[in-house]
């Protein structure tokens, strides 16, 4: 089953409905500015194809049910994410609403993009049968990459490293022989945007967030006007660039490396624990240096982009995270009129947001403003 090409007033439909949750036709057609009869005939084709559905009476509020809302169809269609770092294999199956079916998370050696795409496609054909899925309507899988794109077009990427056979070769090529389904490929933070957009809450309240990301490096997913942000050439963002690698840096692998050198042995960003006595010091001094120098990101972020959020998100434990907003919080941030200043806060998302987000972007793809 395939998706049909939309026009945008049946795409304000969704992202309205996206946004906010069920609303009766009136007030679709009142928030939409577009009349009853205009109304009735979108809805119409959108629950034709099943990605638009009444509430059921049991959920419904009101005598006589005099409005019945309409929502978003969990069923209209399902989606999937990917992501490969260092030792870690992670996927997601999300249905229309973004509600998580299924998580497969796994350690796994040094993995090159055929093999990976072998092996995600394995799998997602296992969570497709186990929840009895065969035959629904797939919208897409994303891929998330730890890395700048190198092309405009998101054909090559600059990813790191530690995963081989990566690094600028092409990338969607590759993933097409394997994957039946259309495709996104999106840097890492940029996926992580996306999930902490919706499955966060943030669309229900902001239509412009910026997302700073302490995954493997440091990097920031930013939405405006509810569009994600690339850039002329596809790194908006890259604020790792800020940081140059030889030097201390408020990424994860830098408090690791500072762990390590204090003797702590561990074997990656895992093992990172803000309760360790012997990890506690070295911890809160890498803190008061990280929030320094992600305290000018923040502020230039807040004078540029005037966001609604600025979210603390990644792969540290959640007391790591508080630390470091908590520091921000106290630290001399620029204020604009009203006394505003930069909205910080943390992820409160369970699950990694990198692959979260990546199942959300054919989703996306249907939401967000043309």
């Amino acid at each position: 089953m395939k998706i049909p090409n939309f026009d945008k007033d049946q795409r304000r439909v969704l992202q309205l409905l996206r946004r906010t949750g069920p609303l009766s036709r009136s007030a679709l057609a009142a928030e939409l500015e577009t009349s009853p009869a205009a109304l009735t005939r979108l809805s119409r084709g959108l629950i034709d194809i099943g990605l638009v559905e009444e509430l059921p009476e049991s959920e419904s509020h009101g005598r006589g049910r005099p409005a019945v809302p309409l929502r978003l169809a969990a069923g209209g269609g399902y989606a999937v994410g990917a992501t490969a770092h260092k030792g870690l294999l992670d996927i997601a199956l999300v249905d229309f609403t973004g509600t998580t079916i299924a998580i497969h998370h796994e350690a796994i050696d040094a993995i090159t993009p055929k093999v990976f795409a072998r092996k995600v496609r394995a799998l997602t054909h296992r969570m497709v049968e186990r929840h009895d899925l065969l035959g629904r309507r797939m919208l897409g899988i994303g891929i998330a990459v730890p890395g700048p794109s190198l092309s405009a077009a998101g054909d090559r990427w600059s990813v790191v490293d530690v995963l081989p056979d990566w690094r600028d070769v092409p990338l969607r090529d590759l993933f097409l022989d394997e994957f039946d389904w259309p495709l996104w490929i999106e840097n890492d933070a940029n996926a992580a945007a996306i999930a902490e957009f919706y499955l966060g809450g943030l669309v229900r309240e902001f239509s412009t967030v910026v997302v700073l990301l302490l995954g493997f490096g440091i990097g920031a997913g930013v939405i405006v006007d509810g569009r994600l942000v690339r850039g002329q050439f596809g790194v908006a963002g890259e604020i790792g660039c800020l940081f140059p690698g030889h030097l201390p840096r408020p990424s994860p692998l830098d408090l690791l490396a500072m762990l390590r050198a204090d003797g702590c042995h561990l074997t990656s960003v895992t093992d990172i624990d803000a309760d360790a006595a012997d990890q506690a010091p070295t911890i809160a001094a890498w803190l008061d240096r990280a929030a320094e120098q992600l305290r000018t990101v923040c502020n230039t972020a807040f004078v540029w982009l005037d966001p609604g959020a600025i979210v603390l998100a990644g792969t540290l434990p959640p007391a790591i995270l508080e630390g470091l907003a908590d520091r921000l919080h106290r630290a001399e941030l620029v204020t604009t009129v009203l006394d505003r200043r930069p909205p910080l806060r943390v992820s409160a998302l369970r699950g990694s947001p990198i692959t979260l987000g990546a199942a959300l972007l054919p989703i996306h793809a249907l939401a967000a403003p043309g």
